[in-house]
C-alpha cells in the first residue's frame, strides 16, 4: 500500500476531508485528517470514520495506522 493510496480512500470517503497520510514501510501509517463531520463527535467516533473508508484493508494490507482528527477549526488552531 502507498500512502496517496490511502489518502485518495480517505478523501473519497468523507467528502471534503483533506488528509496527509505517511508511512515507508507498505504497512504502518500515520494520517492526519481534517474534516467538518468530525464536528461534535468524539475522538474514538471520528477514528470509526476514517476506519470505515478503509473497509477491510485495515488489519490487512494495512497493518497499523495512527491518526490525528480534526475539524477544520482545530487544525486552525493547533
Amino acid at each position: 500500500m502507498h500512502p496517496e493510496q490511502i489518502q485518495t480512500l480517505i478523501e473519497r470517503g468523507l467528502p471534503g476531508a483533506r488528509a496527509a497520510v505517511s508511512g515507508a514501510d507498505g504497512v504502518h501509517f500515520e494520517a492526519r485528517v481534517i474534516c467538518a463531520a468530525f464536528a461534535g463527535k468524539l475522538p474514538l467516533a471520528r477514528h470509526r470514520m476514517v476506519y470505515a473508508t478503509l473497509g477491510e484493508l485495515m488489519g490487512g494490507a494495512i497493518h497499523a495506522l495512527s491518526l490525528q482528527t480534526l475539524t477544520p477549526e482545530e487544525a486552525a488552531r493547533a
